[in-house]
């Protein structure tokens, strides 16, 4: 993964504290001028980099959908110019999400939260996005597994979304392990998460197949 190493811009800055505004106290509990204040600069000199709330809701919540996706069709494109086995491209899909899950905890929290506060055409977006992002990983996942069924391979993966998407509901940070021992514990859970829809997939999906 490229990691960026120049200082965000002031964009970026207004959007990460009205993230971390808006997942600690709700949307409509954090007013533009506290946003402003986050990032020293006044309430209504927010308004030259976005609309208002909304918008900064939109982009933050499209924004990810969109990292994701390009993010995971990278990723696949990379494991492919490198002749890497499926199952190297699936722990290095799983790695990228973990990244994401650690580090983007009050996006998580934002998505669960806000998402239908969107307007209708980018709501549509995020979830046509999502729908992508899950396929990239289904196709994956049967290569490595091949004999789970797409419909169980497709539930497996929204599920290894919800265990690995978990990381906010814990009670306080210090609740995990340091970042390096939780991305471990969370990446050998996917895996076996995976390990075990195959196994039972494949007793199953015989019988599936004969009705």
């Amino acid at each position: 993964m490229t990691t960026r190493t120049d200082a965000p811009t002031r964009r970026e800055q207004i959007l990460g504290e009205a993230a971390r505004l808006f997942a600690e106290r709700g949307f409509h509990g954090v007013g533009v001028d506290e946003i402003g204040a986050a990032v020293g600069i006044s309430g209504p000199g927010l308004y030259r980099h976005f609309a208002g709330k909304d918008a900064m809701l939109a982009e933050l919540l499209v924004g990810i959908s969109e990292r994701l996706y390009s993010g995971g069709r990278r990723c696949l494109a990379e494991s492919g110019e490198a002749g890497l086995a499926p199952g190297a491209t699936l722990d290095a899909l799983i790695g990228r999400h973990i990244d994401f899950a650690l580090d983007d905890r009050a996006l998580i929290t934002l998505h669960d939260r806000e998402l239908d506060r969107l307007r209708d055409s980018d709501r549509k977006l995020v979830r046509q996005l999502q729908r992508q992002y899950v396929e990239l990983w289904v196709g994956v996942v049967r290569q490595v597994h091949p004999e789970l069924p797409e419909k169980e391979a497709r539930a497996s993966v929204h599920a290894v979304f919800g265990l690995l998407n978990s990381t906010p509901h814990l009670s306080r940070p210090s609740s995990l392990p340091d970042r390096d021992a939780a991305a471990a514990l969370l990446h050998r859970l996917a895996r076996g998460a995976f390990a075990a829809a195959a196994a039972d997939g494949g007793a199953s999906g015989g019988a599936g197949d004969d009705s």
